[in-house]
């Protein structure tokens, strides 16, 4: 997942927004309303980043398995479009939770928007920056001199930060190179360092023909930066939700505990069953192959499990430090994200440990201890 504050949330390729909704009963939005004495379901909508693709498998699996529906809600899953902000559309009424990376959200909480960071899904980074093994480059320092790609539009956080970091001139220390949403500039070798998410573009380039061999590109082919270890990762996925509401409605409060738990064991659903969830997601409309879509289900699972105190919950030092980059990291144009330190509003855990608690009492798993990834040995294409 790719986007800008204020601009597009990406899959690798470009591609066109459809009109897809995935609910669980009737579709609906924009209301706080409870369930009724009749048993009517409370009608939800949730605002994605981008198009249906296994980043998002875990609310899909709630809506497919009945989650939504067991906590009296009635969920529709809106897509994302190519000039779609999650967090205006839910800051306007017009969505009643959006997924979205914490540091683009946070410039639109400086400017003004109302919103509460209410359960960080991934606990993870999945940004990277690859290259070739000929390219010598298996630290930020090594990109001193290289061509840096970059895709830029809120995505170059955690690369500027970590060369940076690293001592590496950001200005005239590199060549920045404007990365398309794809690698097709890494693969013909107009990129020394490309940016690639675990879960999408490294994927891509294992399902290329190497030209020299005749054969897929291997892992052993690459080199890979993670900012996990370079200690410069920011926060992505979590659910933002309506700070006015949360403080003023308390049918929307109460909701918002019902829909992170449904969606806590959907993405549960996913770690103990990914090849059904990568399933569920296909049918909920998205384009990318079979095989790609099974590699995605897993390195996002890796994003979540194992999970440090529960799944959704935020952790102090992730939050500050991504408030630390988003302060203190210049990207190319002299910029920082924000300004001064985010109000305490911005995020709560107070919903995600409610809906933590119920779940434990139910037995459920919540920490993922044992997780173990699948092993996705992947094709030509994705298929």
């Amino acid at each position: 997942m790719k986007h800008s504050s204020r601009i597009r949330l990406g899959l690798g390729a470009v591609g066109i927004a459809t009109a897809l909704v995935l609910s669980g009963c009737a579709s609906g939005g924009g209301t706080s309303a409870s369930p009724s004495s009749s048993g009517a379901l409370t009608p939800i909508t949730l605002q994605l980043q981008w198009l249906p693709q296994a980043q998002f498998a875990g609310y899909y699996a709630a809506v497919s398995q009945g989650y939504y529906k067991k906590e009296g809600l009635d969920v529709t899953i809106k897509p994302a479009g190519t000039t779609t902000v999650p967090i205006d559309v839910l800051a306007a009424g017009d969505a009643d939770y959006a997924i979205s990376w914490v540091p683009k959200v946070l410039g639109s909480i400086e400017q003004g928007t109302n919103v509460t960071d209410v359960a960080q899904i991934f606990e993870r980074s999945g940004t990277t920056q690859i290259s070739f093994k000929d390219k010598g480059i298996t630290s930020p320092a090594d990109l001193a001199g290289k061509k840096v790609g970059s895709w830029g539009y809120g995505n170059q956080w955690e690369l500027f930060a970590g060369m940076q970091k690293a001592g590496v001139n950001t200005t005239t220390g590199i060549k920045l190179v404007q990365q398309a949403f794809d690698m097709n500039g890494f693969l013909a070798g107009d990129i020394d360092a490309a940016q690639a998410m675990t879960y999408n573009e490294y994927a891509q380039v294992l399902e290329t023909v190497n030209p020299k061999t005749g054969k897929l590109y291997q892992a052993s082919d690459l080199n890979v930066i993670n900012w996990n270890d370079e200690g410069t990762a920011m926060l992505q996925d979590a659910i933002w939700a309506n700070a006015d509401k949360l403080s003023s409605d308390k049918n929307y409060a109460a909701n918002t505990t019902k829909f992170i738990k449904a969606s806590i064991e959907g993405w549960i659903y996913t770690r103990d069953h990914p090849e059904e969830a990568a399933k569920i997601v296909a049918a909920a409309g998205s384009t990318l192959p079979a095989g790609h879509q099974l590699w995605m289900t897993n390195e996002v699972n890796k994003l979540i499990w194992p999970s440090t105190g529960g799944i959704g919950v935020i952790q102090k030092k992730a939050w500050n430090q991504t408030v630390k980059i988003a302060l203190g990291t210049k990207d190319d144009t002299g910029s920082t994200i924000i300004t001064k330190t985010p109000p305490s509003s911005a995020y709560s855990n107070s919903y995600v440990d409610e809906a933590l608690k119920e779940l434990k009492a139910e037995g459920v798993d919540v920490l993922g201890a044992s997780f173990k990834p699948l092993t996705v040995t992947l094709t030509e294409g994705g298929k």
